[in-house]
């Protein structure tokens, strides 16, 4: 691990690899909190690491001090999750592998719920870190390929990683986006027609307002990618989130659908299946938003926000059985979902259930002020002007 200021998260993060792990290496690059003291309680050992903008150096400064055979790549703001240490400690056991890619989940996020990342890796002498920001040991990994290829790269199956470093709330306290737009722009600087930082750095021009400057990028990417399906993914993704933004749906659309047909592991493509279905719905194909919508749930039943988004089909369809079941399915897998109990109660109001749509409005209201308050002042209004006196 490589941290600095990390005091609140860190317990939790070695906790979930306490009992997994040989050792721990907590390279700190210049906290001046409790973070360091912490890391030796779990009984880490801490090293310390002059910052230079650079991950890539950081995390390569901290695999000097590993011992182990294999190593696992963590961030404080990430946990592993219990049900893949079985399978951790048979891959370790293999002859084959040098790297084991781990999907991670995006806790949070309000875009693509799931990530590919190379995280797990054989301490080989010519593995390392390169590109200042979203440090990867992939282009290091080809290489030794080229010379050794007994090796095999694979995939573990099912959620590793559990990350909360994108909710919107994490993003503006660490000042994440300005940090990663000055490493990315240095390292574009010297290798402008690289896809991956393509990808990374025009979905960040995207994010931050600077859609044409994103735009380029991405399909600079696009053109330059040649057979990496995962960086290809995500550049038509994020080209379709573009499109969306400049009000050009088909183009958006023609995006998702061309990130849909690639060959890369489907939980990958839950944000896109997503994103092309809120777009169907925009533009009134509500049969194929359903469709969008019923693939994504397919690949991952867990997914609260697909739930939510089949009801909203539903309910404009008029299947109103159907929508309230999906709205109490997205509910019991995230209960702070105030839009789903909100549209629970319009639904229960259209099929006759006063009493449950009540019950509905009340927790949406409570949920409301808490994450919304002006959305709460709405709501009661609204609900006033219907005659529902107890709002």
């Amino acid at each position: 691990m490589i941290v600095k200021n990390e005091e609140a998260a860190l317990p939790k993060c070695l906790s979930s690899v306490k009992n997994v792990v040989d050792e721990a290496i907590v390279l700190d690059t210049g906290s001046s909190d409790r973070t360091p003291h912490i890391a030796k309680q779990f009984g880490a050992k801490v090293h310390h690491f002059q910052w230079c903008n650079d991950f890539s150096a950081a995390r390569n400064a901290a695999l000097k001090y590993v011992t182990g055979d294999w190593i696992l790549v963590l961030d404080a703001d990430e946990t592993l999750t219990p049900n893949i240490v079985p399978q951790i400690g048979a891959v370790m056991q293999s002859e084959e592998y040098l790297l084991m890619n781990l999907i991670r989940q995006e806790v949070g996020a309000a875009q693509s719920p799931y990530s590919l990342v190379s995280r797990l890796f054989r301490n080989h002498p010519d593995i390392r870190f390169e590109r200042p920001y979203h440090a990867l040991v992939d282009d290091s990994v080809a290489a030794i390929l080229t010379k050794e290829p007994h090796w095999q790269i694979g995939y573990l199956q099912g959620v590793a990683i559990l990350h909360k470093g994108y909710q919107k709330i994490a993003i503006a306290q660490n000042n994440k986006y300005a940090k990663a737009q000055a490493a990315m722009e240095g390292f574009f600087a010297t290798h402008p027609h690289d896809p991956y930082v393509c990808s990374k750095l025009g979905a960040l021009y995207v994010e931050t307002g600077k859609i044409t400057q994103g735009l380029e990028l991405l399909k600079r990417g696009v053109a330059a990618c040649e057979e990496n399906y995962e960086i290809l993914y995500e550049l038509h993704y994020h080209l379709g989130i573009a499109h969306s933004h400049l009000q050009n749906p088909q183009q958006a659309i023609s995006h998702y659908q061309a990130a849909i047909k690639l060959p890369i592991y489907p939980i990958l493509k839950l944000g896109a299946y997503n994103n092309l279905g809120n777009l169907l719905k925009a533009t009134g194909d509500l049969n194929g938003a359903k469709t969008a919508y019923e693939t994504a749930l397919k690949i991952d039943p867990n997914f609260a926000a697909g739930h939510y988004n089949l009801g909203m089909i539903q309910k404009a369809l008029g299947l109103f059985t159907d929508a309230i079941a999906s709205y109490q399915k997205a509910i019991r897998l995230n209960p702070s979902y105030a839009e789903a109990y909100q549209n629970l109660g319009v639904v229960q109001l259209k099929v006759g259930n006063v009493q449950a749509s009540l019950t509905a409005f009340g927790n949406a209201i409570v949920l409301h002020e808490q994450q919304n308050p002006q959305e709460a002042k709405r709501l009661r209004q609204g609900l006033r002007e219907m005659g529902l006196v107890k709002f």
